[in-house]
């Protein structure tokens, strides 16, 4: 059994049943899919995405790289844009070369950095996104340790002399939800500007509900089954069970029967900042200032690298800032699928305290306003998702952490504990993002916890039963 069906859990139970096992997902909620939702949440007619929208580690990940997902791909022009005050852009393009030609004195220090391993991404992305084990290609990963272990902020100034480049790095390591002087921030930065030029920044036809109906689908052609609105008193009784599930659900779900210090280090484990949500419904098409950000179907509204590290710095401290770096998504301009015809709909978020109760609304759309004049004249329509309502849409992104806890240096490789996927009860693993390697939409965490937990139950089974089983 499989409890919560987000993409890890989905990828465990398609794991489990293509090794021959009998598998059942739990969703409590009433639709499949966690974190990877979309819905009509503005006005009838225009489809926004409920959490993650844009996912440059799904369309590559080696958890479903090889599984027929009927997922239609969307690339818009250039994955990232990143606007300044001046009323310009610095763009991520899909081209290494032609994001150092608009870096202009950075783009061979650009080139330097990521160049190696963008080439060599596929290999990257198997030994980064892998299980804790010897690495398959130790150079490569060391090469790449050197530079991820940094906070983002030191490593932007050692490689970057000008603020345009300095500000494009530190955009992208902020999703990483830690303050940009703290380690290792600066490997969120490497791997997704990585991913931008070896496979995109691109999101699905028709929203993120696409890719947990295109694994659903899959596992439904595997036999297994789904139950939604399956909300569960206590663990279930099944030889092996994957609970895609952060730590704090997933005490509520054992309740006594975990005990003794695992169950206090999981009390113990760490939720990042929160997250404050907005979606627009819009009469029309984002008003920006600099041209290439139409191109774009991400936005980084932050301004320089020290005004992003300060917002990421309060939101890590307890405080509220008052211009928050603002991650912005616009699928309509390349997907006019998700809105009625001439509409468009617009996704955004910034980072606040775990938790906090303060209503950003005002201060995210000025940043959207400070570098698109004429954007609020362009709402239809809002939805407001605060930390506290994103918990209740999904029980593991506790006070708003969409990353499934703290990915600084202690809970970045042994989470949420030592064990990682496993636990003190027999058959119970997680799969969750609170497990390597971690939040993002790429299925991998419940692909190894599914791994290890066949192995464990391989190995337990009398010859003669494991030569039937055929489980490996």
């Amino acid at each position: 059994m499989v409890v919560g069906s987000g993409p890890n859990g989905l990828s465990a139970a398609i794991s489990l049943a293509r090794a021959g096992c009998e598998v059942a997902v739990h969703e409590a909620a009433a639709e499949i899919g966690g974190s990877a939702r979309s819905a009509e949440l503005t006005l009838p007619g225009f489809v926004h995405d409920i959490c993650s929208a844009v996912h440059p580690l799904a369309v590559s990940s080696p958890a479903f790289r090889d599984l027929p997902l009927a997922i239609d791909w969307v690339h818009p022009e250039a994955p990232l844009a990143h606007p300044f005050d001046d009323g310009t852009a610095v763009v991520l393009e899909r081209s290494l070369e032609s994001t150092c030609r608009g870096l202009g004195e950075d783009g061979p220090a650009w080139e330097r950095l990521y160049a190696p391993f963008v080439d060599a991404w596929s290999a990257l992305q198997d030994e980064i996104l892998g299980p804790l084990s010897l690495p398959r290609r130790p150079l490569l990963l060391a090469r790449f340790g050197l530079h991820a272990i940094a906070p983002a902020a030191s490593l932007a100034r050692r490689w970057f002399r000008g603020a345009r480049a300095r500000a494009l790095f530190a955009g992208i390591a902020a999703h990483s939800l830690l303050p940009l002087d703290l380690r290792p921030s600066a490997a969120f930065g490497l791997v997704l500007g990585i991913a931008g030029h070896a496979a995109g920044w691109p999101f699905p036809r028709g929203g993120a509900q696409r890719i947990s109906d295109a694994l659903a689908a899959h596992l439904r052609s595997l036999g297994g089954a789904i139950h939604t609105g399956s909300r569960l008193a206590s663990l279930p009784e099944a030889p092996l069970v994957l609970c895609d599930l952060t730590p704090r659900p997933f005490l509520a779900l054992a309740g006594p029967r975990l005990t003794g210090a695992y169950r206090r280090l999981l009390e113990r484990y760490r939720y990042g900042p929160g997250v404050f949500k907005l979606d627009w419904a819009l009469e029309g098409p984002i008003p920006w200032t600099a041209p290439d950000c139409a191109r774009a179907g991400t936005l980084h509204l932050g301004g320089t690298l020290e005004e992003i590290a300060a917002s990421e710095r309060a939101a890590w401290t307890g405080a509220v800032c008052e211009r928050p770096f603002v991650l912005l998504a616009q699928p309509t301009l390349f997907d006019p699928t998700r809105a009625p015809a001439g509409k468009h709909t617009a996704w955004a978020y910034c980072h606040v305290p775990n938790g906090s109760a303060a209503d950003m609304t005002e201060r995210i759309e000025a940043q959207v306003e400070r570098f698109a004049p004429g954007f609020r004249r362009r709402i239809l329509a809002r939805s407001v998702m605060d930390p506290a309502a994103l918990e209740r849409h999904n029980s593991n992104l506790a006070g708003g952490d969409i990353n499934g806890g703290t990915a600084d240096l202690p809970q970045l490789f042994l989470r949420p504990t030592p064990r990682t996927y496993t636990t003190p009860l027999p058959g119970v693993y997680l799969c969750s993002a609170a497990t390597p390697p971690g939040g993002g939409v790429h299925g991998m965490c419940g692909l190894h916890a599914a791994r290890l937990a066949l192995k464990r139950l391989h190995a337990s089974l009398p010859s003669t039963a494991r030569d039937r089983a055929g489980v490996v």
